[in-house]
């Protein structure tokens, strides 16, 4: 009677070839997400870097009102690293306007006014007006 009333315990074969299976459509499904983490997060770095440039500008005429008075200027360079050069610990770019310059080598100093950027698949070309402060892009999104 004890043999009967005795239940295996455990799953059988179909059921463990099914969740594998689930398992398997959910990983494809999620592996695009996965691929594109390494884009955004380059693309969130360039992002990151172009606002703090375009806040230190702001912050360097800010203090420069403060000082001097109207109408302020904004900042003549953004840093004194050499044309051409990639940023990099020992040649960090904005430093002029930045408390913690940027080492990043995706970022090069093309010349006084013109930085690019890299994130392995595109090149963006940012330009900084003194007259004006701004630093832009025309291809950048």
């Amino acid at each position: 009677m004890k043999n009967i009333l005795k239940r295996n315990k455990g799953f059988t074969l179909i059921e463990l070839v099914l969740v594998i299976t689930v398992l398997g459509i959910l990983a494809v499904a999620a592996l695009p997400n996965f691929i594109d983490v390494s884009t955004n997060a380059s693309q969130a770095s360039r992002d990151g870097v172009v606002g703090a440039v375009r806040a230190g500008v702001s912050l360097f005429r800010a203090n420069d009102l403060v000082q001097n008075g109207p109408p302020g200027i904004f900042p003549a360079t953004l840093d004194a690293v050499a044309d051409g050069t990639a940023a990099s610990p020992s040649a960090p770019i904005f430093g002029n306007i930045m408390q913690q310059p940027i080492t990043d080598g995706s970022w090069t100093k093309v010349d006084g006014t013109h930085y690019t950027f890299s994130d392995g698949t595109s090149t963006f070309t940012y330009t900084y007006t003194p007259a004006t402060g701004t630093f832009t892009s025309p291809t950048a999104p």
